[in-house]
């Protein structure tokens, strides 16, 4: 969804010096006293905080409160995982295309039994009988899908009549969509006979030990499950989704979700070459922020060279060398995780508190240095007054 910062959030953005260096790694005892100092500026309720170094965790840190009851926000707490769904589930499509099982160039014509348009629409999938009459649906590719270059919206009850349709013809151009990842799951199980929850507990949480993390809901999250804030400070009750959404249906711990981020900069399940093609450049970004998902494209001259599409994540890059990232938003939700390729490092952020999105560059900045992250193209071309950061303790 588009991050909708209020004005008066937008202007507490928070940001480190840019250094163009690495940070020496910060301490827990650093890490707890820079979130409680975000949340302080920013109003948020409860956040935190992992760190990745060289593909292990090294930290995992959390603050404040999960509920407005006030029990605290722990690392194994429960909160929702939003769009990083995305890049998880594009981890486990590339298990499948390492296989010889999906094929990321094949028209998605080749898996199905009978044309896209006829499978009558359903509350699960997409209403892809909207297509009807319109052949390009056979241009549809896993590699356009995961790469936002499919030409729908990014979900077709956002259209004004709720009908999808295409914008453009797809790969033409990023465009974030939602509907496409969940055109890509449906491929995958009506086509191919796979059920996405279970590949992905499977390949994905199973193989990193997650053990509390899930496309559904399970009755055992209740004991210890994040609720959020809103930009208003308004509680909102976490959502118990029981369906699977290739596009955003995971919850996950802060434990879990820093295993995932380790065992994805090491590659592991997927040869070298599987790993690269997740995180290398498909396709340039045109547009001046993500969302709007629509948006016309900037001249030339403007588009950011460093910045492209890879599968399931964006790719960029900075003065530490190529990184890669992935947000998650919801109205009480902020997430957001961006790695350092070279040394593998990485941090993940899971906030249920949509309020704390603006310390993110803070935060990243805290651990890793000047990244040369997009914020800007990520969160909107807005105008921010930023604050001096707290100098970090040995």
């Amino acid at each position: 969804m588009p991050r909708r910062w209020l004005p008066f959030v937008v202007a507490v953005l928070l940001c480190a010096p840019a250094t163009g260096r690495a940070q020496p790694a910060p301490s827990g005892t650093a890490i707890d006293a820079e979130l409680r100092e975000v949340m302080r500026l920013t109003g948020a309720r409860g956040i935190g905080l992992a760190v990745v170094r060289a593909g292990q965790v090294a930290e995992v840190r959390s603050q404040g409160e999960r509920n407005a009851a006030g029990d605290p926000l722990r690392t194994d707490t429960v909160m929702y995982g939003a769009s990083l769904t995305k890049a998880a589930f594009a981890y486990m499509v590339m298990q499948l295309v390492e296989e010889g099982r999906l094929d990321l160039d094949a028209s998605i014509a080749r898996y199905l039994a009978q044309p896209l348009p006829s499978y009558p629409s359903d509350d699960k999938y997409g209403p892809w009988n909207d297509l009807r009459g319109d052949e390009r649906w056979r241009q549809l590719t896993p590699r356009i899908l995961l790469s936002h270059a499919s030409g729908f919206a990014n979900y077709a009850f956002m259209e004004r009549d709720g009908k999808l349709r295409f914008h453009f013809d797809p790969g033409a151009r990023y465009a974030y969509s939602g509907e496409g990842l969940i055109l890509l799951q449906f491929v995958l199980e009506k086509g191919m006979g796979l059920d996405v929850g279970l590949e992905m507990q499977r390949r994905v949480f199973d193989r990193f030990g997650m053990r509390t993390t899930s496309m559904i809901w399970r009755p055992d999250f209740a004991a210890n499950l994040a609720d959020g804030w809103d930009a208003s400070g308004a509680a909102v009750p976490h959502d118990e989704r029981s369906r699977v959404r290739a596009a955003g249906s995971m919850d996950t711990t802060l434990d879990d979700i820093a295993r995932f981020a380790a065992g994805y900069v090491r590659g592991a399940g997927l040869s070298a070459a599987g790993r690269r093609e997740l995180t290398r450049p498909q396709r340039p970004i045109t547009t001046a922020s993500q969302f709007p998902s629509l948006q016309p494209e900037v001249p030339p001259a403007r588009r950011r060279a460093d910045l492209a599409a890879g599968l399931g994540v964006i790719v960029f890059d900075g003065p530490q060398g190529p990184g890669f990232f992935k947000g998650g938003h919801n109205d009480s939700t902020g997430n957001t995780w961006v790695c350092l390729e070279r040394r593998r490092d990485c941090v993940v952020i899971l906030s249920n508190d949509v309020r704390a999105e603006p310390a993110f560059p803070r935060l990243v900045a805290f651990v890793l240095g000047d990244t040369g992250m997009p914020w800007t193209w990520e969160y909107g071309d807005m105008t921010f007054t930023p604050l001096p950061s707290t100098p970090r303790a040995p």
